[in-house]
């Protein structure tokens, strides 16, 4: 995988609508959740039991890991930063992944192969990284509703493909961004963010990271950042991305009405 600083069937509809998500995978299949709040930070589940996987698990529809701790060994036994990892989980277009908790190592996590919704799902100790987004269709629907991360020495979502993401619900802690529009792979698209109701504790470094000169948006609502009340954890970082696989420079952070849409009231520090 490329880095955010870094490098991705049937007719699927998707649509989004306040905290409620719908997959509709060729007309037949349907997927439905709805988002809960985010509570206070640090509230973290306790596994139901534990699951090794060395292969990485295939999901098509919708597969419920029922509260088990998941965690990756031989080839998946990584717990680094490395380049190119397989994920424990690679979703199809319009797969549901819901009640799982991914424990060190995890890999590279999760992989969406095109729209997916990822409910409930917990990383004890990010690997590369959490989850990546890869589909290259512009009606591509991500949905991040609930769960957590935390140990994330980069990202927590790494955004290749095409599309939109929405995380909300959400809690994360001792990461670098949350969300990460790829910033120099070599196919670009235009990506659109939302992130709300999600609660945020230092160390940190980024809400989320885009691509202004692709076109990329960020959308914040209901940011709550713990334990940083020096305030360095940007909330938006803009970027000018390239397919080259330089680094990208950072070129602004903070709202500008384009392409990091938030107002000052939006954010919370404490």
């Amino acid at each position: 995988m490329r880095t955010g600083l870094h490098r991705r069937r049937p007719s699927l509809r998707a649509a989004l609508a306040g905290a409620f998500a719908t997959v509709a995978l060729g007309g037949a299949a349907l997927f439905s959740t709805s988002a809960a709040p985010a509570g206070a930070a640090e509230q973290w589940p306790d596994p139901q039991g534990e699951k090794p996987v060395s292969e990485t698990i295939p999901v098509s529809g919708t597969y419920d890991g029922e509260m088990r701790r998941f965690h990756g060994e031989g080839d998946l036994g990584g717990g680094d930063q490395d380049e190119g990892q397989d994920p424990l989980f690679k979703l199809e277009d319009g797969a549901v992944l819901k009640n799982v908790v991914l424990g060190e190592p995890a890999a590279d996590g999760v992989h969406c192969m095109g729209s997916c919704i990822l409910e409930n799902v917990w990383w004890e100790d990010v690997g590369e990284d959490a989850a990546s987004f890869k589909g290259s269709s512009s009606s591509a629907r991500y949905t991040v509703i609930g769960g957590g991360a935390r140990k994330a020495d980069d990202k927590v979502f790494q955004f290749n493909g095409a599309g939109s993401l929405k995380v909300s619900g959400f809690q994360v802690s001792d990461f670098g961004k949350l969300v990460r529009s790829c910033g120099n792979c070599s196919t670009q698209h235009k990506r659109s963010i939302t992130v709300e109701d999600v609660d945020i504790t230092a160390p940190g470094k980024a809400v989320a990271g885009v691509n202004a000169n692709y076109g990329d948006t960020a959308t914040l609502r209901e940011i709550r950042i713990h334990g940083d009340a020096d305030k360095k954890i940007k909330p938006c970082v803009r970027y000018q991305g390239n397919d080259s696989g330089d680094e990208p420079d950072e070129i602004g952070s903070g709202p500008d009405g384009k392409t990091c849409r938030y107002s000052e009231s939006d954010i919370s520090y404490d």
